[in-house]
């Protein structure tokens, strides 16, 4: 299996045993003939865009990237399920309810929750997101159809389910919609480039890599100028209201994520860094009163990378296992 894909499927194996700890129980059966790796797989878009619309099953365990319909239909109890859906990073993602037929009072339930939510951990943050944590969790069965749609506040959201009667299920319709400013965010893919725009608004973004990457900088202008501070020897951006902050984890939280380095004045770059960690974050730390923008070409370590770094690398703070 090439690298690219075994970086990929460790991600989505850490999916899988995070909602399996979560949960406490999974019917293992349920990721059987399952290639998360599709998530991921561009190729994907582009094989199915005449297909109008999409249409598929749900399983109790998916991750999606493609709008469309999607239908669950329980075939035993399933208590324990979720699907995770992401779009592109300039995009809302919309869940519709078509019809749902579930047993609230016998203990089914269906839930939304605007973000990604794993072992605790959560993105965006509390930090970082505009609502306090339990206003993103919708309940179908507390709201019924009056919140017959529902737009998530980034490029990713998901669904909490569970289904006790054989037969009982839902239908869901998934569309993306156009994100002007997009602010919280989760990449698709291990390489790219990518300009965060945080126009006087006070509020904190976060772009969230799910590979070890190599970080490029090659623009960032802020309402103020001060230089450029590595957390050896430690340093203070909090105190300019402004900056951006690279972030490297385990984790899906940035708010519990290693502080790598902080960048506190505009400039014209390169300035890079190599960050080994399995989550590499782009975060931006705005008081309203500019307008901060942040430009960054991003691209996955290769294995030989990661075991010789060297240069400006953090490799004591992320150790990755090939």
């Amino acid at each position: 299996m090439p690298p690219n894909f075994k970086l990929q499927g460790h991600f989505i194996l850490i999916f899988l045993a995070a909602l399996r700890g979560e949960s406490r129980y999974l019917e293992m059966q349920e990721a059987v003939g399952y290639d998360p790796l599709l998530l991921f797989n561009a190729n994907l878009k582009r094989d199915l865009a005449g297909e109008q619309p999409y249409r598929r099953a749900l399983r109790c365990l998916d991750m999606l990237s493609l709008p469309g319909q999607f239908t669950f239909t329980a075939d035993q109890p399933q208590l324990h399920c979720a699907a995770f859906f992401i779009g592109e990073p300039q995009e809302f993602i919309t869940i519709h309810y078509d019809l749902v037929s579930i047993d609230c009072q016998g203990g089914d339930f269906l839930k939304v929750f605007d973000g990604w939510i794993l072992k605790g951990e959560k993105f965006p943050s509390s930090q970082d997101h505009p609502l306090p944590t339990m206003e993103r969790y919708i309940d179908f069965c507390e709201s019924g159809l009056i919140r017959r749609s529902i737009r998530s506040s980034q490029n990713v959201a998901m669904i909490f389910f569970r289904v006790h009667e054989p037969g009982n299920g839902f239908t869901l319709t998934i569309k993306m919609d156009s994100n002007l400013f997009p602010c919280n965010v989760i990449s698709q893919t291990p390489n790219g480039r990518f300009t965060l725009v945080v126009p006087h608004q006070h509020r904190n973004c976060s772009f969230s890599i799910i590979y070890p990457v190599a970080i490029k900088i090659s623009d960032l202008t802020l309402g103020h100028f001060h230089g450029l501070h590595l957390k050896r020897p430690p340093a203070d951006c909090g105190e300019i209201g402004d900056f951006v902050e690279l972030l490297g984890g385990t984790g899906l939280d940035p708010s519990k994520m290693m502080p790598l380095a902080d960048l506190c004045y505009p400039f014209h770059g390169p300035a890079q860094m190599k960050i080994g960690c399995d989550n590499t974050v782009v975060r931006m730390v705005s008081s309203g009163k500019h307008i901060n923008r942040v430009t960054f070409e991003y691209r996955q370590l290769e294995p030989s990378e990661l075991e010789n770094e060297n240069g400006n690398s953090i490799p004591e703070f992320c150790l990755l296992s090939l």
